[in-house]
């Protein structure tokens, strides 16, 4: 029942209407249940999905309002038919391609706009419209005199309950308690304040024919992102409970368990969403073994739709807590400063992605595409880089090449025989050692051809040495021809 509460919370996040948040609970895990890898994964809505779910509609239509709703009906289901393909056709692999130091920028920084977006409601300020839910934040922070008191008490109690809670025990429902509490006093009449107002009761309405076709066009590439991002959770959380307890899980049957959870939100008036790391945590400490306890979630979320208005009193403040509390542990900031002393380019990649997805925002698309691309330009930039060591040691010259052997470089080996007989005339051997080398070419062989030969032409004896196992037979082949010797 904790995901009750969460999912309000992150269906205001997204700019949906408190019940999309209920209606994105019920379903989707049920239909996630039947094709899951983990034992443990919750689905539903999650904060970075819901976050980029408000990015990618914020700029198309008013959120909360009914063309809002229906482009999110369409995003879940781009969402779910993409995931599903891929698992289908097991790309699995695809959950890696967006680079850590990629995510390790984008994660933290998104964070901070969730947390930002969710501070005014916590300490109920109004803050002018600037654009960027970081600004407003700083706005509420430094007008102090404009807060509710009574919006902040309801804060306070809501982290005494869900931060204080964990300390007592790990099960402790702090986010139920908080809920349940603050509607308590809501409906007992203490609370004067922003609360949810309309959350209508009844059961799930069938909404693929409400789906704007014509839109969808326009949402693909937030959907792909979408897909790949926000699988990003669901991969993490699955390998890391099977490492711990060394099974098995499958990236495939992932992708199609997280896809058909969200087709079956475009179906009935859900959302996108993904899996949930706090509420998996939780169902793995409270004993779940199969993956049919996200199936009983579903089942519990739906038989609570016909009771759903007696969430009408749960004050913002509260939600909004619950969603800056949430999201606080993916504020990691101490990588961000680590990677610096590990890889300049790397740490390049983490700090751009993180300041483009704070500058950029609503467009939180622009920023995964710009750090995909920085992420690419380091690979081909470093594939770029071969580094020949070049020594010589009684007439014997040893050329030592570390980095790919490939048409992008291999040309550099030739200009560095020429330099090298120009600085060792006295040179009688040449000892080419590829033992360095990751991978070697089509090119790369034809070009280790050429640099033998002209060595040979030189007067020089030339031998290669450790071919790397997976570039032998192409190096074989090339080389052979002339009998060279490979040792």
């Amino acid at each position: 029942m904790i995901g009750i509460p969460q999912s309000l919370a992150y269906a205001e996040l997204a700019g949906m209407p408190p019940i999309v948040g209920l209606y994105a609970g019920a379903l989707p895990p049920i239909a996630a249940a039947l094709f899951a890898s983990s034992p443990y994964l919750q689905t539903g809505p999650v904060a970075i999905t819901s976050l980029l779910t408000f990015g990618a509609l914020s700029t198309m239509a008013t959120p909360a309002s009914p063309e809002y709703v229906g482009l999110g009906l369409a995003l879940a289901l781009i969402v779910g038919l993409t995931r599903i393909l891929l698992g289908t056709l097991r790309q699995g692999w695809v959950a890696y391609l967006m680079s850590q130091p990629m995510l390790l920028g984008f994660v933290p920084a998104s964070a901070v706009l969730i947390a930002s977006s969710q501070f005014a409601k916590a300490v109920g300020t109004t803050p002018p419209d600037y654009g960027n839910p970081i600004l407003a934040a700083a706005w509420s922070v430094i007008h102090p005199l404009q807060w509710s008191l009574p919006a902040v008490l309801m804060a306070g109690m809501t982290v005494l309950l869900v931060v204080g809670g964990r300390r007592l025990h790990a099960l402790f429902p702090g986010v139920l308690a908080a809920a349940v509490l603050g509607i308590a006093i809501s409906a007992l009449g203490y609370y004067p304040g922003t609360v949810v107002e309309e959350v209508p009761s009844g059961f799930l309405p069938f909404t693929l024919v409400d789906i704007p076709w014509d839109r969808v066009p326009a949402l693909l590439l937030p959907g792909a992102i979408i897909s790949l991002i926000g699988f990003s959770e669901a991969a993490s959380i699955s390998r890391r409970f099977a490492s711990e307890e060394r099974t098995r899980w499958s990236a495939n049957r992932e992708f199609i368990s997280q896809g058909a959870a969200n087709v079956a939100a475009a179906a009935f008036a859900g959302m996108p969403c993904g899996g949930s790391f706090s509420r998996s945590s939780l169902n793995r400490l409270s004993g779940a073994r199969t993956r049919w306890a996200g199936a009983f979630t579903g089942l519990a979320v739906l038989a609570f739709l016909p009771f759903a208005s007696v969430l009408e009193p749960l004050p913002l403040a509260v939600l909004g807590t619950i969603v800056v509390v949430s999201v606080t542990g993916l504020m990691r900031i101490r990588p961000l400063i680590r990677i610096w002393t590990l890889s300049l380019p790397q740490a390049i990649i983490a700090w751009v992605t993180f300041l483009a997805t704070i500058l950029l925002t609503p467009r939180l698309d622009l920023a995964v595409l710009i750090g995909v691309a920085l992420s690419i330009a380091v690979y081909i930039w470093r594939s770029l880089q071969l580094e020949i060591d070049v020594a010589e040691h009684y007439g014997v010259l040893t050329f030592t090449p570390r980095g790919v052997l490939w048409f992008g470089t291999a040309q550099r080996l030739d200009t560095t025989l020429l330099d090298a007989l120009a600085d060792h005339a006295d040179a009688t051997v040449l000892v080419i050692e590829l033992s360095r080398l990751g991978r070697i070419d089509t090119t790369g062989a034809m070009v280790l051809r050429s640099v033998l030969d002209q060595a040979r032409v030189a007067g020089l004896t030339a031998t290669v040495h450790g071919v790397p196992p997976q570039s032998k037979e192409l190096v074989t082949r090339v080389l052979l021809p002339d009998n060279d010797p490979l040792e």
